[in-house]
């Protein structure tokens, strides 16, 4: 199936594209606003339409012109494609609400449904809640975006008193993806109910361990993906994180990792001189390397772009790197011993589920 993905370039678009890539053989066609004027001539040929392009910040006149515009132009591309194209739309449990952003998505769903009836091929508008996720902008995209920018520069918050529905951003890219093929469960199902405050008194608990780099509690899904969110906004300053080594007349320790709950799982592995190791992502997989003996470069670049950073290591100074989801990484051998690598991941190993995805990542653009 060839797919044009509108907003590509976004928080939740990048989502998207990375789990299309990931888990899909489809042809993705990034579109975002550099290259918006080449929806109509793109639609021709595709088969589907993820439609995620939108505005939600901005004066209400500025928020409903701009997603009016948007939707007119999906809806004059598929009205113009010579074959059915089916259109998923990212809409929002807001739709039809008081605000001018509610408002004016419902005004999208009426406007691109129309056209995509008349087109032939199908409209489904995936109605999303609150988003979270790795990449989030600070008071823009979500207030867990914020709040974990609050975390790292010591800012203190204004907590409202209620709870709130939250969705990962890789769960809400799922949900347009089952829309491609046909209708997606209800996203307000998966939603975690969680009260503001405790989101603020998660983070702070990460901060007290991460800051050492100990793991914190992993014990569930809402935990995994918040540590991710937060992982991500760390990076690459954070790192490498510096391992201390106890060093007496028997040899050497070196404690390598410590976690407060969860799975986890750990190996070793030597790499001889000039071989590398990795070159895939993950989605939701949290890994770390340790390099514990030899020296080595450990590359990683950020999905669709040439944003690549680079730490060499040593054994001399162990030191830990955690590879952030969405990142293609590896690690090379550059010296002229053997490498000691340790390879420690927050999840068992399951080769039905390996979310283990393989990804060049050209190093060279960039060192940290």
């Amino acid at each position: 199936m060839k797919v044009l993905l509108t907003g590509a370039g976004g928080f939740l678009g990048w989502h998207t594209r990375l789990r299309l890539h990931a888990l899909t053989d489809h042809e993705v066609v990034a579109i975002d606003r550099s290259s918006w004027s080449t929806l109509a001539e793109a639609a021709r040929d595709a088969d589907a339409i993820i439609h995620i392009a939108g505005a939600n910040r901005g004066t209400d006149e500025e928020i409903i012109a701009t997603n009016a515009a948007l939707a007119a132009d999906v809806a004059a591309a598929v009205r113009s494609a010579d074959h059915p194209v089916r259109v998923v739309l990212a809409g929002t449990i807001q739709a039809g609400g008081g605000t001018a952003y509610g408002q004016s998505k419902a005004g999208v769903v009426e406007t691109i449904r129309a056209a995509a009836q008349q087109n032939g091929g199908g409209f489904v508008d995936v109605a999303l809640p609150n988003l979270f996720g790795e990449h989030a902008r600070p008071h823009y995209n979500s207030f867990v975006a914020t709040f974990i920018d609050h975390t790292i520069t010591g800012a203190e918050p204004t907590i409202a008193d209620r709870s709130v529905g939250l969705l990962h951003a890789q769960d809400a890219a799922q949900f347009l993806i089952d829309g491609l093929t046909g209708d997606p469960a209800p996203a307000r199902d998966a939603v975690t109910e969680v009260a503001i405050g405790e989101v603020w008194s998660l983070l702070q608990d990460f901060k007290a361990s991460y800051a050492t780099g100990e793991i914190p509690d992993l014990s569930s899904k809402f935990r995994i993906d918040l540590f991710n969110s937060y992982r991500a906004a760390l990076f690459p300053a954070h790192y490498p994180i510096p391992l201390v080594p106890h060093d007496d007349p028997r040899g050497r320790f070196v404690e390598t990792i410590r976690v407060r709950g969860g799975e986890g799982q750990s190996s070793v592995s030597t790499t001889v001189p000039g071989i590398t190791r990795g070159e895939h992502y993950h989605l939701h997989k949290i890994e770390r390397f340790a390099v514990l003996q030899g020296e080595a470069t450990i590359c990683l670049r950020r999905m669709f772009t040439d944003e690549v950073i680079t730490f060499p290591v040593s054994g001399e100074q162990p030191a830990a790197i955690d590879m952030p989801t969405g990142w293609a990484h590896n690690i090379t051998n550059v010296g002229d011993g053997i490498l000691l690598t340790q390879f420690w991941a927050h999840e068992l190993f399951r080769p039905d589920a390996p979310d283990t995805f393989a990804e060049p990542v050209a190093c060279g653009h960039q060192e940290n």
